[in-house]
C-alpha cells in the first residue's frame, strides 16, 4: 500500500498554507496559515502533506499557495 511509506517517500514540493477558513472540516488544529509544508503526494484536488500532527494527511490545495 503506497500510503504506508509516503513519510519517508521523497518530498516532491513544497507549499505553504494560506488560511484555515474551511467550509466542511475544521484544519486550524492541524494546519498553520504561513507555515511551509512538504508535499508527499498530490492529486487534482488534494495535497498530502505532513501536517502539525506529524502524520501525512491529504487537504484540499484552496488552503495552499507554492512556496
Amino acid at each position: 500500500m503506497i500510503h504506508e511509506t509516503w513519510t519517508t517517500k521523497e518530498t516532491l514540493k513544497t507549499v505553504t498554507c494560506v488560511h484555515t477558513d474551511a467550509k466542511k472540516f475544521k484544519v486550524s488544529g492541524v494546519l498553520t496559515p504561513g507555515k511551509t509544508y512538504e508535499v508527499k503526494n498530490e492529486t487534482e484536488e488534494f495535497y498530502f502533506i505532513v501536517d502539525n500532527t506529524g502524520k501525512v494527511a491529504g487537504y484540499f490545495k484552496e488552503y495552499f499557495s507554492n512556496a
